[in-house]
């Protein structure tokens, strides 16, 4: 297992979630990539970056957390950062978006507080460090239309980590997000054309992010920041000021 800091990205396999990976491996971390649907995807980056592992589960259940955090400590025995990033969004109008739907919306928040409890008592509350960055969206502070649920949640997650930043003071443990604006993923490049060009409207620098762009951030925040905690750093070309 070694001294090497060890970092968990959820969501690890696709878009945003790789390219954090990608840099924290860069930065000379072991990096562990969890997924839910997207095994071929973290098996493949997992052979690119080299040294890792790979956590698999569902974040919306209990005893799925459970069971990555057990395997984590017996594949790694420790964790230094981790790194909040699966998530889904679920788009509709208030009229047309049912119970369910908002529910499994809520499911990631749920999440998100129950694998950080489960970390915190396993690793870092024992080694008195850690660092803890939650990726949120730029629609958690400016809302969106159709978005009503998904930015709903990044609002509470945002407050979960000035929340919990407060909590942890004193432990040498720091908790932060990155809020991207519109990145240029899978979830961006279905958007219609005219709807493309209205948020290309909005952004002054004209363009749409790249993850390596908020993984930069993100890694950062990893391993540097020693003076950052219960911040939310946008990442939007100027799309919003904070």
């Amino acid at each position: 297992m070694g001294d090497k800091k060890v970092a968990l990205v959820t969501g690890g396999g696709t878009g945003i979630g790789a390219a954090c990976v990608r840099a924290l491996a860069a930065k000379g971390l072991r990096v562990g990539i969890h997924y839910r649907r997207s095994e071929t995807a973290a098996k493949a980056l997992l052979a690119e970056v080299g040294e890792g592992f790979l956590l698999s589960g569902d974040l919306g259940r209990g005893e799925d957390i459970d069971a990555m955090v057990e395997r984590l400590h017996a594949v790694a025995g420790r964790l230094d950062i981790l790194v909040h990033n699966a998530g889904v969004a679920l788009n509709a109008h208030i009229s047309a978006m049912s119970m369910e739907q908002f529910d499994e919306q809520r499911l990631i928040s749920r999440g998100v507080w129950y694998l950080t409890k489960r970390v915190l008592r396993r690793f870092m509350l024992r080694s008195n460090e850690g660092r803890i960055i939650v990726i949120s969206s730029v629609v958690g502070s400016t809302g969106n239309a159709g978005q009503i649920p998904y930015a709903m949640e990044k609002a509470a997650l945002e407050s979960f980590v000035k929340s919990l930043s407060k909590e942890l003071a004193g432990r040498n443990i720091l908790v932060n997000a990155v809020a991207p604006g519109f990145i240029a993923t899978e979830m961006t490049t279905v958007l219609p054309a005219e709807v493309h060009e209205r948020i290309m409207a909005g952004i002054p620098l004209q363009r749409m992010g790249r993850p390596e762009e908020v993984a930069e951030v993100v890694a950062f925040l990893a391993v540097a920041g020693s003076y950052i905690t219960g911040s939310v750093i946008h990442v939007n070309g100027g799309l919003y000021g904070g």
